[in-house]
């Protein structure tokens, strides 16, 4: 269970990191991120 649930997590991981990383500067800023801080925020966001 801990695996699924760690790798499920990792997918959601890189489909933010994914995601935020297509958007440009000005659409990272209206949702509230900082191109530096994706990692970060996928991280948080996916419960790694």
């Amino acid at each position: 269970m801990n695996v699924t649930r760690t790798f499920s997590n990792w997918r959601k991981y890189r489909q933010t990191v994914t995601e935020l990383g297509r958007m440009t500067p000005r659409e990272l800023a209206d949702v509230g991120v900082e191109p530096g801080n994706i990692r970060s925020f996928a991280r948080t966001a996916s419960g790694l």
